[in-house]
């Protein structure tokens, strides 16, 4: 009898000693396939994680160096542009009040002489104004004695040299003459000037003028 509980129990321990075994070794398995399901999951991570970081950064990188190109130079040429626009604008400035003190000058009519004066007074600046100015009323007297009229037509302007607050204008004009009791003109006189214009503020005025052959 006493051998037969001794071999159950033998038995018995033995069959929990195989179940505790094989719980272990079920959870050892478990354990090992969830570490090598994490290591996947790690090992794909890593694997798409290079390969989002390459191709994604690169494409927007070149693209905002190109931005960044194309704003630079847009910038550049814009103020070039931006410069030229007011040269070329103060260039012709010059011209435009050289040919408008030209006509002023030499379209005088006897009966409107003193609002001629004043037109050409007013383009005028420095010693050409006060030289005209002073010299204005015997030449009105002599307009309105010999009843004289004049109309000055350009033939062509062109600058000669300028700075950035003068400029020397070259003004060829065609000038028809009458009077009173003459016959008048069949050809107009052909007159050359070269007058100076200096910049007063944003506009411009005559500083002098000189008859050239």
């Amino acid at each position: 009898m006493a051998e037969h509980g001794n071999a159950a129990e033998k038995a018995e321990s033995v069959t929990a000693t195989e179940q505790v075994d094989v719980e272990s070794t079920a959870e050892d398995i478990e354990a090992t396939e969830d570490i090598d399901a994490e290591d996947d999951a790690g090992n794909d991570t890593k694997k798409r994680v290079p390969k989002w970081v390459s191709s994604i950064p690169r494409p927007i990188a070149v693209g905002l160096a190109i931005i960044v190109a194309l704003s630079g130079l847009g910038g550049w040429l814009g103020f070039r542009v931006h410069q030229d626009n007011q040269v070329q604008a103060q260039r012709n400035l010059y011209v435009q009040v050289a040919r408008q003190t030209a006509i002023n000058l030499t379209t005088i009519d006897y009966t409107e002489v003193d609002a001629d004066i004043k037109r050409v007074l007013d383009s005028a600046t420095g010693a050409f104004h006060d030289e005209f100015q002073n010299r204005s009323q015997p030449f009105v007297e002599v307009v309105k004695k010999v009843q004289s009229k004049s109309e000055g037509t350009i033939s062509e302007a062109g600058l000669l040299s300028y700075t950035k607050d003068q400029a020397q204008v070259l003004v060829a004009v065609a000038v028809k003459t009458s009077m009173a009791g003459a016959p008048a003109d069949q050809e107009p006189r052909r007159w050359r000037m070269r007058l100076t214009v200096d910049k007063t503020g944003d506009s411009a005025k005559v500083s002098n003028v000189e008859f050239v052959p």
